[in-house]
């Protein structure tokens, strides 16, 4: 017999930045686990199309909306548009982000507003926005997508781990603040994935042998590999669980000497 707490039936699930890569794999993970409706979002509408159209063969009823998460009125609009089509949201997954690989001396300050304002104040606004509904209801999961860069320092990437260093501080905050209002709001770090966003970075060659041989399980994950851990943080079977950062990383961040 199924463990029915690890059901998402008839939940509404929001994934911000769910067209590429992490967010992509988990939008699909929530429509594997029957999740009622599977937002897809980013600033790039052809994506959106695409990738509505890959849940909606899945059985996924979905809402087609581009989003800014730098805008904050772009992110109520998304919000109300999935209210007023559902009813409510039950998930949503802050996915959304952008790197950059530079020396530091040598990176501008409209990169570093780039990075940080995409990757953390995008993820406090777009907790912020869907929180007001969460906490309305009394019951919702937020899932923001931490990173190694939330613990440890990733080499000549300043921007990106200051900002998920604060997307993981971010998360123990809220999910303190709101556990009481019935909203849990937990983070996935995920170890290295190939993905469109650091693909490029993973062809080079002593970064790949630094990261391999940190990581116990020797290889890179599997996009794939997310969907069990994010299905549980947005399940009832999460729901004594609040302000916790998960790390699905091979046992990069267990390895020591």
């Amino acid at each position: 017999m199924p463990y029915e707490k690890l059901s998402l039936k008839g939940k509404v699930a929001v994934v911000i930045g769910g067209t590429s890569g992490i967010g992509q794999a988990i939008a699909h993970g929530f429509a594997e686990a029957d999740a009622r409706a599977v937002i897809a979002s980013s600033r790039r509408k052809e994506e959106v199309e695409r990738t509505a159209a890959e849940l909606e063969s899945m059985g996924a009823e979905t809402l087609r909306r581009t989003v800014d998460v730098t805008d904050r009125a772009s992110l109520v609009a998304l919000r109300d548009a999935v209210a007023e089509k559902f009813g409510r949201v039950d998930i949503l997954l802050n996915a959304a982000g952008r790197t950059k690989k530079v020396p530091t001396l040598q990176l501008s300050e409209e990169d570093w507003d780039a990075v940080l304002d995409c990757n953390l104040k995008g993820s406090f606004l777009a907790c912020q926005v869907f929180g007001e509904q969460m906490v309305a209801q009394k019951k919702g999961k937020i899932i923001n997508i931490a990173s190694l860069g939330s613990f440890v320092s990733l080499s000549e990437a300043v921007p990106y781990c200051v900002s998920k260093s604060g997307v993981a501080m971010l998360t123990k905050c809220l999910g303190s603040e709101w556990a009481l209002q019935g909203v849990n709001v937990n983070a996935i770090a995920p170890g290295v994935f190939r993905t469109p966003l650091n693909a490029h970075l993973l062809e080079i060659p002593e970064r790949k042998a630094r990261i391999l041989n940190h990581t116990p399980a020797q290889r890179f994950g599997n996009v794939e590999e997310l969907k069990g851990a994010a299905i549980f943080l947005a399940s009832e079977a999460s729901d004594f669980v609040a302000g916790e950062i998960l790390a699905v990383d091979g046992g990069f961040l267990a390895m020591g000497i």
